[in-house]
């Protein structure tokens, strides 16, 4: 006899079933409407036009839940085309929102138009907005996200607040692009003078010192650079904020003695890194660009330009708290306070720190190309004027003994020089060079990196590979991992090695090829570049959708390059395997190279550009494009400045 459930279970069992439909659907979140528009701010004593959204500088706080489909509606009243590109997020690459790579996105959002983003929020975390074009980007349409988890956090704080990092120039940022272009140093106000030459001479103790002064003036000079020149823009044009305020004047973020705070630091900053720190607490890190870490206690840490790192403190005394964050070039301060009532006045600002100076021993002999695949459809070479080959140097001026044939020291291959010869043959990365013939004795090994290595591929190096360039007579190769911020000694300053995820990653695999990408320009030009090759003038980057890929960079300029790529998570090397962080944002170091692995999961064309605003729009820019097995993959069409997306036009 067939005996039937009592309705009650029935209904009950229908109930269950309907839970856990409802759990597999992701909830639809609220819609959220931006609009964007024009008005006036006055930070210097003038009003200057700004980009607001929905009237505000910066822009409203986005709050999204792990797990919802997120509806963002955003409205352009402005007269030109704007974007919004949700930095750092696992999106399909339509809504990406970078004009010109997302797929019905080739100009971005016209006047009066309004674009709807909808999208799965996969992830939790501080992440942040912005638009990606030169103009509003600088003049202020950003702002911060924070997407609050599923699942329970796995530390504990009692409240949290938003410090958002940025700047602001009264220059419209096309006339800062094209000064920059007219004379990269326009901005560097700390150049040496005569009468700073005068003061050294006074200064030295004998004839020998003297004479060595005058040679290294000569030095800089025959080489058009400055030991002075670590930012493109510093404190002379630049106003430093945090959260739309000036240090001046900074905001209070309250708190009560014996809490645990919460602090989510971004930098939302065009330009700068800024070195932060809060005298009188430590700061444990316990995310880095929105994935959780295992905590880790530090004095200082120097945040990249669109980095963004979580902190907690705990202040105990009932008295204000300085949040410091100090420029790199020592030219500038951001500054928020917390404080235990919102009327705290500030405390003075203290003086900088001493600023960083070049020396000879940093000056990087370039590498030229190292004989890996660049990862384009089709061979590629360096364009003239973006770098030059080893030859071109001349050590004698160094003080490294004299080149064959004596040419004069050719900036271009640090980066900072004029128009190269062509590029020198390939050559392999970790193949030692003979620097017998260049006056030099032979390199040491490189210091190997450890971690998963594909077959048939050398290991990463420290730096240079090479191209050891203490083996040249100029110092210790750079650590691409430690930050120097000035920090007393004893004190501990984050580092990239600091940063171990709580658990395994489970795509944790060999990486399943390498290419290498150069970090490579002309700051005398101001032309930055990809292996040699600027954004209108290069091949994309593909990719296999389901594959590892291993990128080799290998920065041959004297600048930090914050590299980002869109849609996918970068994974530093640092000799950890599955413990290696993920990151949307991979700074390279001056003169140093880094092998950083892509979990190429994500179909499309995406940005993949150095996060420095006036560099990516210089040049130093790629698609990264991902393709499915068996697709057809053609080189993109040659494109001029004329040609490119009005966001990406310079």
């Amino acid at each position: 006899m067939m005996i039937t459930k009592p309705w009650c279970a029935v209904a009950r069992s229908l109930l269950m079933s309907l839970v856990l439909i409802a759990l597999a659907v992701p909830a639809l979140a609220q819609p959220i409407d931006l609009v964007l528009e024009q008005r006036t701010v006055n930070f210097n004593g003038e009003d200057r036009p700004a980009v607001t959204v929905n009237g505000q500088f910066p822009g409203p706080l986005l709050r999204l839940r792990e797990g919802e489909d997120a509806v963002i509606r955003v409205t352009n009243k402005m007269q030109e085309a704007s974007s919004i590109h949700w930095h750092g997020l696992i999106l399909p690459a339509t809504m990406d929102g970078a004009p010109g790579f997302s797929t019905g996105f080739v100009r971005g959002i016209g006047p009066g138009e309004t674009f709807e983003y909808r999208f799965p929020v996969v992830q939790s975390g501080t992440y942040w907005y912005h638009a990606h074009n030169l103009d509003h980007e600088q003049r202020g349409l950003y702002a911060p996200i924070i997407i609050d988890p599923r699942e329970p956090e796995p530390f504990r704080y009692d409240r949290q607040h938003v410090v958002q990092l940025s700047e602001w120039t009264d220059e419209r940022p096309a006339r800062v692009l094209q000064n920059l272009k007219r004379d990269p140093s326009y901005y560097n106000y700390n150049r040496r003078t005569l009468t700073d030459l005068l003061r050294d001479l006074r200064r030295a103790p004998d004839g020998d010192a003297q004479r060595a002064i005058i040679q290294n003036r000569i030095e800089w000079g025959n080489m058009r650079m400055d030991p002075t020149d670590i930012a493109d823009i510093t404190g002379a044009t630049y106003r430093y904020l945090v959260n739309g305020i000036r240090p001046e004047t900074p905001a209070n973020l309250l708190f009560r003695p014996g809490e645990r705070v919460r602090l989510r630091l971004i930098n939302s900053g065009a330009m700068t890194y800024f070195d932060v720190r809060i005298p009188g607490l430590k700061m444990t890190v316990v995310q880095a660009d929105g994935n959780n870490i295992q905590p880790v206690v530090v004095d200082e840490l120097r945040i990249a330009v669109a980095e963004t790192y979580d902190v907690i403190v705990e202040p105990r005394e009932d008295r204000a708290y300085q949040i410091l964050a100090e420029t790199m070039d020592r030219t500038g301060w951001a500054r928020a306070q917390l404080a235990p009532r919102a009327a705290t006045p500030p405390a003075p600002l203290p003086p900088h720190r001493a600023r960083p100076i070049l020396t000879m021993a940093d000056m990087y002999m370039t590498p030229g190309p190292t004989g890996l695949d660049r990862g384009t459809p089709q061979p590629e070479t360096d364009r003239p004027g973006q770098v030059a080959p080893m030859g071109g140097m001349n050590h004698g001026s160094m003080g490294s003994g004299a080149m064959a044939g004596g040419a004069a020291p050719d900036h271009a291959a640090m980066g900072h020089g004029a128009a190269a010869a062509p590029a020198q043959p390939p050559m392999a990365m970790d193949m030692p060079m003979d620097h017998a013939a260049m006056g030099h004795a032979m390199p040491p090994a490189p210091v190997q990196q450890g971690g998963a290595n594909g077959p048939g591929t050398p290991p990463a190096t420290t730096a240079g590979g090479m191209s050891a360039h203490a083996a040249m007579g100029h110092g210790t190769m750079a650590d691409p991992l430690t930050q120097d911020t000035g920090a007393p000694p004893g004190a501990r300053v984050l580092s990239y090695r600091d940063l171990r995820p709580l658990r395994a990653d489970p795509e944790f695999r060999p990486y399943d090829r390498m290419i290498e990408v150069r970090l490579t320009g002309n700051m005398e030009r101001y032309i930055w570049s990809m292996n040699g090759n600027e954004f209108w003038n290069a091949q994309p980057i593909v990719a296999r959708l389901g594959e590892r890929l291993r990128i080799r960079f290998i920065n041959e300029t004297m600048m930090n390059h914050p590299m980002h790529l869109h849609g996918m998570w970068m994974v530093p090397e640092l000799g950890k395997g599955a413990f290696n962080p993920r990151k949307h944002v991979v700074n390279i170091k001056p003169g140093t190279t880094q092998d950083v692995d892509i979990i190429v999961d994500a179909e499309g064309d995406w940005a993949f550009h150095c996060h420095l605003l006036y560099h990516m729009e210089s040049g130093m820019m790629r698609i990264f494009r991902v393709v499915r097995d068996g697709a057809p993959v053609a080189a993109a069409p040659r494109q001029t400045s004329a040609a490119m997306p009005a966001a990406h036009s310079h």
